[in-house]
């Protein structure tokens, strides 16, 4: 009886997820509405799925997107980015599932990224609905930060690749489900940055 109500929970997550993005693939549809499409991945993963929902920025003509804060970096080391654009990243799972080797317990979950230039850590949180790293009041035109240390349910590091110079650089940010060599990999790519996560069932 558990297991039914619990599949019928997240069908109905699922259900809102896959309803929100229709809403937001339909504002998609012209580029002064939304300069970032929203981008969805999924894999499954033993008897367990994942569904990841996120923006998707195009590089455009910065040239330094990765780097220090006193470059003057779209995305500066150190600080929590919402791993893409517009809202933050947010990842569902009907099983348990490990991710870089550490235990995430099935629900839904915002994801943020806090990169450096030789590792990422990449938070999984519990606060959803994010605009960014906070929450913006549309009535009152007010952005607040959420103190998201506060409500990180897991924090794992995965290290940095670059991608081949003989490989075409990622003009738009990129999150996929690839097999590893020990499975099945979340991956991240952007412009000559690759960051991959180990995904598996949890025992």
């Amino acid at each position: 009886m558990q297991q039914r109500k619990s599949a019928l929970v997240f069908g109905a997550a699922v259900l809102l997820v896959a309803a929100t993005t229709t809403q937001l693939l339909a504002q998609d549809l012209h580029p002064s509405r939304r300069k970032s499409p929203l981008g969805t991945a999924s894999a499954h993963v033993g008897d367990g799925y994942v569904l990841v929902a996120y923006g998707q920025p195009y590089k455009r003509d910065r040239d330094n997107i990765f780097g220090t804060k006193e470059s003057g970096a779209v995305v500066p080391y150190g600080e929590r980015w919402r791993l893409g654009a517009n809202e933050a990243t947010e990842i569902a799972l009907n099983k348990d599932l490990t991710i870089g080797g550490k235990k995430l317990a099935a629900g839904i979950y915002s994801v943020t990224a806090t990169p450096a230039a030789d590792k990422w850590k990449l938070h999984f949180n519990s606060d959803l609905g994010l605009d960014g790293t906070g929450h913006f009041d549309r009535v009152a035109q007010k952005f607040t930060p959420a103190d998201l240390d506060k409500t990180d349910v897991l924090v794992v590091e995965a290290p940095v690749t670059a991608i081949p110079a003989d490989k075409d650089e990622v003009d738009q940010l990129t999150i996929a489900f690839e097999n590893g060599t020990a499975g099945t990999d979340m991956e991240v790519r952007w412009i000559r940055t690759e960051v991959r996560v180990p995904v598996a069932r949890a025992k």
